[in-house]
């Protein structure tokens, strides 16, 4: 067959990119167009993201792509954040970013409104302060005029279809991670939502991952799982149900592909979220804060004169000593930007554990954390869904992280496979190559994703050692999650 190649458009909390994944009838080749950074700008006490400046650097990469003449192009962004238009289409703000402090409060002042409990009955998704539902709150507690303006609410990877096509949707994947989704119903928790006061003529109709939604310059738009995690999931290199996958970045999202949301008394007290998948399947699963502390501690460091490459964080963290201190990677302390290393030691001291000296023990202390908080939640999610697990699967960016990787098998004392790096750009790839007909399914996309031969493999050592580090890593009650 005749090579195909289509455009992915792939933004993250760090940097975005454009990429070209090409097809020939056997295997799938990525090579990248065009990178760009996403910066957070702070304005008078607000944290923004800048749409404009990320909406010039997508259209410099598809019109590099041009030439490949592509057959089509999709987004896929973050969760959570949104863009507010007004009725002739403009924006009414920049999009704020989900680590403004603006929300802090809000879970409590909606659960005044409707209790948790049927929150999570009628959405069933993580309770986490970020949420659009909270974001939306703030705005209602402020009197904002901005909801008074707002004709229309776009999801981040909606405002660019927006901007491509021309047409106003909400695909689903990014839909439900607002937690105003209803997935027993299939549509927007709209009785939810104005008990609580919020504006419902403003959401959208909502898509399936797969619609063509127009077209940019003659190029047609396909709508993947416009939620970066849910492209990821996508391009799971497996054969069998039985696996758990990490999609390992900024945030560490661990869970399973469940063909039904589970939502009962149980996964509200776990606090776990159904967020939509492709194909009809939901993804169970639990954020965890990822490589986000490394890059802020990277950051930190840089600011004061000593930079570094990751792979030189990740040998200062392999020299460290092993099992020293733990933190909750998930406390609200490390949500926002700042000073990460002063914080975990904080942290260390407050809670009575040594508090770390030096650069490498720091890091180690962050990497053995989150291997250990993969197993604990791995451990709640097996409870939850008595899904079996052979086999871990760690996607993305975070997946060239070999240290992390071991230690993940170590702790959980399960094989991991580690890859692709590139599965957001590959699962968004693998739905435009389905709705283009060039592909016929998932599973046949997932074979020819595992025939790339990026995988690497991790088998379990040192699984005493890690146990006994578990047991104390239990007794912190490292169990929190952004709610407060």
């Amino acid at each position: 067959m005749a090579k195909k190649t289509v455009l992915t458009v792939d933004l993250g909390a760090e940097s975005g990119r454009v990429m070209a994944v090409s097809f020939n009838g056997q295997q799938l080749s990525a090579r990248e167009l065009r990178r760009f950074s996403n910066p957070l700008t702070t304005v008078s006490g607000t944290t923004y993201w800048d749409f404009l400046h990320l909406w010039r650097e997508i259209q410099a990469g598809i019109e590099k792509g041009k030439s490949l003449q592509p057959a089509s192009i999709g987004v896929d962004t973050w969760g959570v954040d949104f863009a507010l238009l007004d009725r002739q289409g403009r924006m009414v703000s920049n999009p704020v970013s989900y680590r403004d402090g603006r929300t802090e409060g809000m879970m409590e002042a909606v659960f005044d409104r409707v209790p948790r409990p049927d929150v999570f009955m009628q959405t069933g998704i993580q309770f986490m302060r970020i949420n659009t539902l909270y974001q939306l709150m703030s705005l209602l507690e402020q009197n904002s005029p901005q909801l008074e303006i707002a004709d229309t609410l776009l999801m981040a990877p909606d405002l660019l279809n927006y901007w491509l096509t021309g047409v106003k949707v909400s695909e689903f994947s990014n839909a439900t991670t607002t937690q105003m989704f209803n997935p027993l119903l299939g549509s927007w928790a709209l009785d939810m939502l104005e008990s609580i006061g919020l504006p419902t003529h403003i959401l959208p109709e909502i898509v399936t991952p797969g619609t063509k939604l127009g077209a940019f310059e003659d190029v047609p738009v396909i709508a993947p799982a416009c939620h970066d995690t849910g492209s990821a999931v996508a391009a799971v290199p497996t054969a069998t149900k039985n696996h758990a996958y990490i999609s390992s970045g900024t945030w560490s999202l661990l869970g399973f592909e469940v063909d039904k949301p589970i939502i009962n008394e149980a996964a509200l007290v776990a606090n776990v979220t159904n967020e939509g998948g492709v194909y009809g399947t939901y993804r169970l699963l639990k954020n965890i804060t990822g490589m986000w502390l490394v890059q802020q501690c990277r950051r930190t460091w840089a600011e004061e004169g000593q930079a570094y490459s990751y792979g030189e964080l990740v040998e200062l963290a392999r020299e460290a000593p092993s099992f020293t201190a733990f933190i909750d990677p998930n406390n609200p302390l490390f949500l926002p930007a700042g000073d990460h290393p002063t914080w975990i030691r904080e942290y260390c001291s407050n809670s009575g554990q040594p508090v770390p000296e030096t650069k490498g023990t720091i890091l180690r202390i962050i990497l053995e954390s989150l291997a250990l908080k993969y197993k604990q939640t791995l451990e709640k999610l097996q409870q939850l869904s008595g899904q079996h697990v052979e086999v871990i699967h760690i996607m993305g960016g975070g997946s060239q992280n070999e240290l992390l990787n071991q230690m993940t098998a170590d702790a959980t004392g399960l094989p991991v496979f580690a890859g692709p790096i590139e599965a957001t750009v590959l699962g968004n790839a693998l739905v435009q190559l389905i709705s283009l007909g060039e592909i016929d399914d998932l599973v046949q996309g997932r074979k020819i994703v595992a025939q790339s031969g990026e995988e690497k493999f991790f088998q379990p050592q040192n699984s005493a050692g890690w146990q006994d580090a578990y047991a104390r890593f239990r007794e912190l009650s490292v169990d929190q999650v952004h709610e407060n």
